[in-house]
């Protein structure tokens, strides 16, 4: 049977496409806008205000207005690159068009005596008010009778096409409620039907500006609905982990533990006791654990880790420890090797850049579960290895990997005959905000070591503008001549035309050839892993003086000389990126200090990062800012999906909704559960499995 696509490629002569579907068809799909009901809840980002005529004498800048004109004259010139140019005007005063890219049948459209009607931003120009490359259309055309929605779309899709398409849909889309009246009354929420076809179709006398800032009653009920499929998913995500086996790990204070206990060299924290406590009664329990270890840089989250792993192999399960870079798996390789390998336990390295018979030996050690604790890379979700009796996943630094990444370690140990499902423990120097906790990591249990160890100063940071350079390099030398050494951070390996930004081997060779008495050492991540080893070996154990480095540092490198850190260029780095390597100093006792070298002018987020790294030490207000700045999708790592969980509701601007909506998860699952599984369907098809990571 001939589908439309056939029909309409025969009337026209064109080949039929194998997929039946037209250009325009396709875009749609790469939007993930397949059925009626997905095209509904694809919101307008802004509107334009086509339903009346402006007269040309009334305008002012900033403007977006709407004009019919009759043109007076136009032409192409050379100033200083090829550009159309038309004055037209209405009665009441006259306005320019310009276009810096254009097609000869917009010269056409543009004879002397032609009446249209324009439409742009009004900007002031070198000779008056003027538009650029505003739309043009016919006089006779009828004005709509509400705000004309302007979409997210795509290369080749039209704003006329996603228009007719979403029209379509609303004519045979379900509306209906997903919310009982009982719950919309409560928190004075708006039908949804109603609310659904007002941002589609806004009425003239309907507030722009509310519409644009997202504070109409409708906006009210759409982020309602979004914060309240999430929540629902994180509760039915925690039922669902409930109802899951896991290995009890029951061995609490074995024999492994208590041989860790005195072998240490110092004292743990009451914070680090208490979380031990915590992660240990997770492990016990018949269910996967699902928990989040917070604490900030140099809170000593590793050597809880190295708790968990041996409750876990003291009960006969593998533990696998997952880094995402080389250096900072050698690190937690290096520590773990030191507290665990005298206890007898078995610790096997895998990465990327393991090759030959090495390799070859780790994966049989893995698989024939000879080794019991793995540290590695991403490797570790290489196809085809498996483990013989994974019973932890311990992920450092989660929200650098990708959701694909955390799910496939996750199914790794999954034991499909048994339906046995590791425990996990993520780790995370980026403190999660508490808005955020309240809507990504509902699902999860959080522990937080809340106090640095012993002996630790609080580092202090300084602003120093690129022209101060001279005094920077002076604080490093007094700083080597106290028997201290250095940091020296550079945002790039090599120079690049786009960024002239000061590089980690030019910045290397400068202060060579400046600082001839100083031992001077760079590493990047170019380097051959082996290479990046040896360096990193030389600076801990002060063979080096300074250290040249991009951003390979930024976890995990622990050098408690190194009391000094110099960031350069510092507002091309993201607050998190900042805090972090902020954290590479103030690990021993000497006081600290972290200097933020800057290029003016700054734009105004780069001023605002730097202020926050001066105004405070605090990572929970630093991540608090940090995810103001960059929005929860890049703060998790989620954007790396491809997929944004939240659309249309703002964390920064929204907790009263986030609490509301998790108050109301309760009674939709008790009460209303029809009502829970139509809302669950309208707002997160295919989004459910993110929340597993």
């Amino acid at each position: 049977m001939p589908t439309t696509s056939d029909r309409r490629a025969s009337r026209s002569g064109a080949p039929a496409r194998p997929d039946g579907l037209t250009p325009s068809e396709r875009k749609l799909l790469q939007l993930g806008l397949r059925t009626p009901q997905d095209l509904i809840v694809h919101l307008p980002l802004r509107y334009e205000d086509e339903t009346r005529i402006h007269a040309v004498g009334g305008l002012v800048p900033g403007q977006a207005a709407q004009v019919d004109v009759t043109v007076i004259r136009s032409e192409v010139q050379l100033r200083p690159r090829r550009q159309l140019h038309a004055v037209v005007e209405d009665g009441t005063g006259r306005i320019a068009l310009r276009w810096l890219h254009f097609y000869p049948n917009q010269q056409k459209q543009l004879q002397a005596g032609a009446a249209l009607r324009v439409r742009g931003e009004v900007r002031r120009g070198f000779d008056g008010l003027e538009m650029v490359h505003p739309h043009i259309g016919r006089q006779e055309e009828p004005l709509p009778s509400s705000l004309t929605p302007v979409y997210p779309s795509t290369a080749g899709l039209t704003q006329g096409y996603l228009r007719k398409a979403i029209a379509r849909a609303l004519d045979i889309a379900d509306l209906s409620d997903t919310l009982p009246e009982a719950l919309r009354e409560q928190h004075g929420l708006m039908p949804f039907r109603d609310a659904i076809r007002l941002l589609h179709n806004p009425p003239p006398d309907v507030s722009e500006a509310s519409l644009r800032e997202k504070g109409h009653p409708a906006w009210k009920r759409i982020k309602f609905d979004e914060l309240l499929a999430q929540q629902l998913s994180l509760a039915i995500a925690r039922e669902e982990r409930m109802r899951q086996h896991a290995h009890q790990l029951s061995v609490r204070n074995g024999a492994l533990e208590q041989a860790l206990r005195s072998s240490l060299p110092f004292q743990l924290t009451e914070a680090q006791e208490r979380v031990i406590a915590e992660i240990g009664a997770d492990l016990t329990r018949a269910h996967p654990m699902h928990r989040l270890l917070q604490g900030d840089v140099g809170s000593g989250k590793t050597i809880v880790a190295a708790f968990a792993a041996t409750q876990a192999i003291d009960s006969g399960q593998q533990v696998a420890i997952m880094a995402p870079t080389e250096l900072l798996a050698t690190q937690h390789f290096d520590k773990l090797m030191g507290w665990l390998a005298p206890l007898g336990i078995s610790v096997c390295w895998l990465t990327g850049s393991l090759t030959g018979k090495k390799r070859k030996e780790a994966l049989q050690a893995i698989e024939s579960g000879s080794a019991q604790l793995i540290v590695g890379t991403q490797a570790l979700i290489q196809e085809g290895l498996s483990f013989a009796r994974l019973g932890l996943i311990i992920l450092d630094e989660q929200h650098r990997f990708g959701v694909g990444q955390r799910l496939q370690l996750s199914r790794k140990g999954e034991e499909v005959e048994t339906t046995i499902i590791p425990h996990q423990l993520h780790m995370s120097a980026t403190p999660i905000p508490r808005t955020l906790a309240m809507t990504f990591f509902a699902d999860l249990d959080v522990s937080v070591i809340d106090t640095l160890p012993p002996g630790r100063t609080p580092v202090v940071t300084k602003l120093a503008d690129n022209a101060r350079r001279d005094e920077v390099i002076q604080r490093v030398v007094a700083e080597v001549r106290q028997g201290r050494q250095a940091y020296w951070v550079c945002p790039l390996v090599q120079e690049s035309e786009a960024l002239q930004l000061q590089t980690a081997e030019d910045t290397f060779q400068s202060l060579a050839g400046l600082l001839p008495d100083l031992r001077i050492g760079l590493i990047h991540g170019r380097l051959p892993t082996a290479e990046k080893s040896r360096v990193m070996d030389a600076f801990r154990s002060g063979e080096y003086d300074v250290l040249v480095a991009t951003t390979v540092i930024e976890v995990g490198v622990d050098v408690p000389n190194a009391s000094l850190m110099v960031v350069e260029h510092a507002e091309r780095f993201g607050l998190a990126q900042l805090h972090q390597l902020r954290g590479r100093v103030g690990r021993g006792s000497a006081q600290s200090v972290c200097v933020l070298m800057y290029q003016s002018p700054l734009s105004l987020i780069a001023r605002q990062r730097l202020r926050a790294m001066y105004e405070t030490t605090d990572g929970f207000e630093i991540a608090r800012r940090d995810l103001d700045l960059r929005g929860p999708g890049e703060f998790l790592g989620i954007r790396q999906s491809g997929t944004d969980i939240l659309r249309f509701a703002s964390l920064a601007e929204d907790t009263q909704l986030v609490e509301k909506a998790q108050e109301a998860v309760g009674l939709m699952r008790s009460r209303y559960p029809g009502h829970a599984r139509r809302h669950m369907h309208r707002w997160m098809k295919g989004k459910q499995d993110f929340l597993r990571t």
